[in-house]
């Protein structure tokens, strides 16, 4: 079975909710994106066998087969197929794993798998958003016969009750994503990772103007204080203690990652950045619905020999306080090396585009901090875990 190694990780810089990306039409973010590592990793469009696409809300602007959309608009070969797929918020997480496992059964030698979410046109439950059209409701009263359904919200809460998290350990880990994603801008970290979007200007009105600029800083990290996060109100329940600070920030932009057998890249004369050692997608309890990065974790300890010590870089998607503190309580992490350089609190969450944008900030902080291994995993929509173990080329 051949070795699947990532040859280059990249993503946009993150525009806040109605910021410089709000109105740039996903398939140009996420094209770009793509189109951009190829050249700078030196490897022609037509040498991808396929391109795995995530995203959630695959309708309006991120309709009709986006990944397909955006990989034509951008010089993408005609004759490399294109698909999206959805996992809720581990789209493009199982991109890589669909990836991986076309690449190691010979499927395919070269693949990008990427995402993308414009969240300031699309917010969260647009696909769900039908009712008044006659489309229908995602859940039917099957499902309510089963089980409760609750939202990602209140599934927050319950996890924090679960795991006997207070408001005051939700702010001080917020406030944690926040300074850490300072360090990490003021220090360049980012830079390796993140490809300049040639961005187009609207006028007020909201119509595209002839005039362009390029975007390459994350708008979305911000200063704040222990003192101003316990003001902010809970945004579920009046007790709860999960606020904006202690959330995942709405957030725009694309990620993409290129990916081989480790002999086609050899063919290429092309330097791997790291190998995928393992990729699983778990499913858990859908009612606390974000405790997956739990099971998925243990899942890939158990199954590559690993231990928890043995991993150097952890990026965990901060959706919210409660599920990295209640993972790092259930597998013994060190809370040092978990999200070193901020996490979705601080730099946003674009749903589909969020598990290459892990995986990205993975690869480069292994490289930056000479790591050996990285482990992303990612709660998802209706109790689903994806987890990714990568190792240093």
């Amino acid at each position: 079975m051949e070795e699947v190694v990532i040859v280059d990780a990249a993503r946009s810089a993150v525009g806040r909710k109605k910021g410089s990306l709000g109105l740039v039409h996903p398939t140009d973010s996420l094209g770009q994106i793509i189109g951009k590592m190829l050249e700078r990793s030196g490897v022609t469009s037509d040498c991808v066998d396929q391109v795995i696409g995530g995203c959630i809300n695959k309708l309006g602007a991120q309709g009709m087969n986006v990944s397909r959309t955006a990989w034509l608009s951008h010089g993408g070969a005609e004759s490399t197929p294109c698909i999206t797929i959805d996992s809720q918020c581990g789209s493009s997480q199982e991109a890589v794993h669909l990836a991986t496992s076309l690449l190691r059964s010979g499927m395919a030698d070269c693949i990008v798998a990427c995402g993308v979410e414009n969240m300031t046109r699309l917010p969260v439950g647009s696909d769900a958003m039908g009712l008044d059209k006659g489309l229908g409701k995602p859940v039917s009263r099957s499902y309510f016969q089963t089980y409760e359904f609750t939202s990602q919200f209140e599934g927050a809460e319950r996890m924090a009750e679960k795991y006997q998290i207070t408001r005051a350990d939700s702010d001080a880990f917020g406030l944690q994503s926040q300074e850490r994603a300072k360090v990490a801008v003021e220090g360049g970290y980012f830079e390796s990772q993140i490809i300049p979007l040639e961005v187009s200007r609207f006028d007020e009105s909201g119509n595209r103007t002839d005039e362009t600029f390029i975007f390459d800083q994350d708008e979305i990290p911000r200063d704040t204080s222990l003192e101003a996060l316990a003001q902010l109100k809970p945004v579920a329940r009046e007790d709860g203690i999960h606020t904006a600070g202690t959330s995942s920030q709405i957030a725009d932009g694309a990620s993409a990652l290129l990916m081989m057998t480790e002999s086609r890249a050899s063919e290429l004369g092309v330097t791997p950045l790291a190998k995928i050692v393992d990729a699983e997608l778990v499913g858990c309890d859908p009612v606390l619905m974000l405790e997956g990065p739990i099971p998925v974790t243990e899942k890939m300890l158990k199954k590559t020999g690993l231990d928890i010590d043995d991993i150097d870089v952890f990026e965990i998607n901060e959706a919210f306080a409660s599920v990295v503190i209640s993972w790092a309580k259930s597998v013994g992490a060190d809370m040092a090396k978990v999200n070193p350089n901020g996490g979705a609190i601080a730099l946003g969450h674009p749903l589909g585009a969020t598990g290459c944008f892990l995986t990205t900030k993975a690869v480069h902080e292994l490289h930056r901090a000479g790591g050996k291994y990285g482990l992303v995993a990612m709660c998802c929509g209706g109790g689903l875990g994806t987890g990714t173990i990568i190792s240093r080329v």
